[in-house]
């Protein structure tokens, strides 16, 4: 792996634009400017944004629906500017990775996997805005990028880390592996919470939700998946109850995904060789629950919840990274 410098090098850029991607997508969504360029792949027939007079007088005309509004449609845009260059970087990996596959072995076919999955994730883009923030299109999409993300790290992960698995370490590797399938749940639950606008469903109430430990919750409502099509779903359209459900679901994965990472975290720092992966797990996992808290207890301001959504990206990576370096010699 050592003659494959450049590819990890490419692979480690690629996992880092696709953070920021992750992050300003984030940014476009909790600002409510996912919705700001009514058509897609263009913003109003452009490939940037209008900016002229005339040019926004066109473009009201066409989509009087959705008015202009410039401090959102620029947001938007850039996020789809942006995945296209993470596009980019993705394809060249692959082509990279399919070109030196007799050194790679199977790693060649994980970014290949992730060039493929562009496709569907494009496709989630473009029905975000045709389906109008559909939740569960909304919520997929969360986990593409995720899983994007995810797809390139381990690539660059797996170039990088090569020295052979502590004795006795079996058994921490399979926590890691389900602390990462509790946080990708977790991140799913996130996505549910941000996407049917049930964020301050609780109001600024924590560990409390409306001043009482079991509110009135509707958890039928809060769940259902396929909703009609058509709808605006811009601003939710489900009522307290059901948000409420959403939200205090949400905090019980919390719990449950603090308590197993928490393990995995101190279970690591026993062992000498894997103390600094411990100690990154512990340190993203309370920068995140803090994120968490902060979010409610301040009523959602932007930076915050932003970091909450890059502070899930990077639990995720410690945990991949250890469960990399868990990873048993090949025989």
């Amino acid at each position: 792996m050592n003659s494959l410098s450049g590819m990890r090098k490419l692979a480690w850029a690629a996992a880092a634009f696709a953070l920021l991607v992750i992050v300003f997508g984030a940014f476009v969504r909790l600002s409510n400017a996912g919705l700001s360029c009514p058509d897609w792949p263009t913003c109003y027939g452009k490939l940037t944004w209008p900016t002229h007079a005339h040019e926004i007088a066109h473009a009201d005309a066409t989509f009087p629906q959705r008015p202009f509004e410039a401090d959102k449609a620029w947001r938007e845009q850039v996020h789809r500017i942006l995945v296209g260059v993470l596009s980019l970087l993705t394809f060249a990996l692959a082509g990279w990775a399919w070109w030196r596959r007799r050194e790679l072995g199977r790693l060649a076919y994980v970014p290949l996997f992730a060039a493929g999955f562009i496709f569907f994730q494009a496709a989630l883009g473009m029905w975000t805005v045709t389906l109008k923030l559909l939740p569960w299109v909304v919520t997929s999409h969360l986990l593409g990028g995720m899983a994007m993300f995810a797809l390139l790290a381990y690539t660059a992960l797996r170039l990088t880390l090569h020295d052979p698995a502590p004795a006795d370490s079996a058994k921490l590797r399979r926590m890691s592996i389900a602390g990462i399938v509790l946080v990708a749940i977790q991140i799913a639950l996130g996505g549910w919470t941000s996407s049917n606008y049930a964020a301050l469903a609780c109001g600024t109430d924590f560990p409390t939700c409306l001043g009482q430990w079991w509110p009135p919750m509707d958890f039928h409502q809060a769940f259902i998946v396929l909703r009609h099509i058509g709808v605006d779903y811009e601003g939710g359209v489900l009522d307290g109850p059901a948000r409420t459900a959403i939200q205090v679901v949400h905090r019980i994965g919390a719990l449950i995904v603090f308590g197993h990472v928490l393990a995995v975290a101190l279970r690591a720092m026993r062992t000498v060789s894997l103390r600094g992966y411990g100690i990154a797990i512990g340190a993203m996992l309370i920068a995140q629950v803090s994120l968490g808290i902060s979010n409610v207890a301040f009523g959602l301001p932007l930076p915050v919840a932003a970091a909450h959504n890059a502070g899930a990206a990077l639990l995720l990576l410690s945990l991949l990274a250890l469960a990399v370096r868990l990873r048993p010699a090949a025989r």
